[in-house]
């Protein structure tokens, strides 16, 4: 019997071509003065003969909703894979082009519109990287294995907080030559290690991490296609000891190493099932204070970080108002968790008035319905959440359903973040950015995840 499994991959270069906007920090005109290291858009097709699955990462810090369904159209349009059954993920890297206009950061004199030209190029990009995959396809073989990825990050407030080291390692070789055609990472951790001082193009601490596994394991050529989980309140400010290249590297080496030990214990499937549902679900809007007392909820953040820095008022409209410490000491991190608190603080007064003035409707009509996905690859689940998203609901899908991994910023964005019950009333920055009530939204996604997981679980096993 003729084996039914393909996989392909391929990437495009969707690196800017001109200075962009570098978005992901509040209050600094950062354009781009250069480029580290190239963003890939990163594609993986996979198919049993029956059912097609297409998954592409982004070296970006968002894709909108509107973005991934022109893309997911268009390709859908040229081969043989429903647009159903595509997942276009951001890896999330503060070091790249600003791909989606959030209304959160209206108020921030530094924050240009987003370049309609470049998420053109993103687009293109997507697409380009998806019909090379498909081209590419041939018999494979396919394994997991599951990394520590403890060496990235902790949880951002709290070190010893809920965290998610596992990083699952799709790996896929060619069946007649052994070649590695494709491995899929998933790490549950913001890169954000390079800050606003940083003004050159980055894939951040994941782009290291791709490079060390290609140089030492895959081969340069091969694709790694690297995903985001939820991160929202996941940071590797507590691992670094500086905001610098050399750090990323030392980070994404480090991952690199830890995924690639994980690759040498994988045990390969010739023919693994397929499978892919999707559902949709509306998420509860957040009960906005009142812009009076968001204005005073600004003023007691911002009192709270001037006595954290013990240095005179903070200024709203440059670098200055945040940390350039290279020597990322306690203090110091306790010094950025007062600063995204304000930031928040912020953020939060700009959609208090959007409230007041009737302009929130249309906005969370641009990203709702939320769109859930599972991919089923043999024995594994690959679950797609849009948005950032506390890793708590996670933690909570993988407890509930063993060898379930979930992704986020899949197919689109949020405004803002989903969080716990915990961080609501702590008022913490994700708290703070959030478009949708934190803890009836994760709920809601968790109870229609594993609804999807269970429509999947008939899949057989590789």
């Amino acid at each position: 019997m003729a084996q039914s499994f393909i996989a392909g991959a391929a990437v495009a270069d969707i690196t800017p071509r001109d200075s962009q906007f570098l978005f992901g920090y509040p209050h600094v005109r950062r354009y781009s003065t250069g480029v580290h290291d190239p963003l890939l858009s990163s594609a993986l097709y996979l198919s049993d003969g029956e059912t097609p699955l297409l998954l592409i990462a982004n070296d970006v810090i968002f894709v909108s909703r509107q973005t991934a369904a022109r893309a997911r159209e268009r390709i859908a349009q040229r081969i043989r894979v429903p647009a159903a059954n595509m997942m276009i993920t951001a890896t999330h890297t503060h070091s790249g082009p600003m791909t989606v206009d959030m209304l959160s950061s209206e108020a921030d004199q530094a924050v240009p519109k987003t370049d309609p030209e470049y998420v053109r190029q993103l687009e293109d990009g997507m697409v380009e990287a998806a019909l090379k995959a498909y081209e590419n396809a041939k018999p494979a073989r396919i394994g997991l294995a599951v990394a520590d990825g403890s060496c990235a990050g902790t949880n951002r407030h709290d070190p010893a907080g809920p965290f998610d080291p596992d990083v699952p390692v799709l790996v896929i070789r060619a069946v007649d030559d052994q070649a590695f055609v494709a491995a899929m990472v998933v790490c549950s951790m913001h890169p954000t290690v390079l800050h606003e001082d940083s003004t050159l193009v980055s894939g951040d601490f994941p782009a290291m991490a791709r490079q060390y596994l290609q140089q030492h394991v895959l081969g340069n050529d091969c694709p790694v296609v690297y995903h985001t989980g939820p991160c929202a309140n996941q940071s590797p400010r507590h691992v670094t000891k500086a905001n610098t290249f050399d750090e990323a590297t030392r980070l994404g080496q480090a991952l690199g190493r830890s995924i690639a030990g994980a690759v040498g214990s994988i045990v390969y499937a010739d023919d693994p099932r397929l499978g892919c549902v999707r559902g949709l679900v509306d998420l509860p809007p957040r009960i906005l204070p009142s812009v009076t007392e968001a204005q005073e909820q600004l003023e007691h953040s911002a009192k709270r970080l001037e006595r954290k820095k013990g240095s005179g008022p903070i200024c709203r409209n440059g670098p200055e108002g945040a940390s350039h410490k290279s020597d990322l000491s306690p203090f110091s991190a306790e010094v950025r968790t007062a600063e995204c608190d304000w930031f928040g603080a912020e953020e939060t007064l700009t959609l208090a008035r959007a409230a007041a003035t009737g302009r929130l409707e249309a906005l969370i009509a641009s990203v709702m319905p939320a769109e859930i996905m599972v991919m089923r690859v043999g024995p594994w689940s690959f679950v797609g959440w849009p948005g950032e998203i506390s890793v708590e609901y996670a933690l909570e899908v993988k407890a509930r359903q063993p060898d379930c991994y979930v992704i986020s910023l899949a197919n689109g964005e949020l405004q803002g973040y989903v969080v716990t019950e915990k961080a609501m009333r702590e008022g913490r920055y994700e708290a703070l950015n959030a478009l949708f009530s934190g803890p009836e939204s994760g709920r809601l996604l968790v109870e229609k995840t594993l609804e999807l997981l269970d429509e999947t679980a008939g899949a057989p096993r590789a």
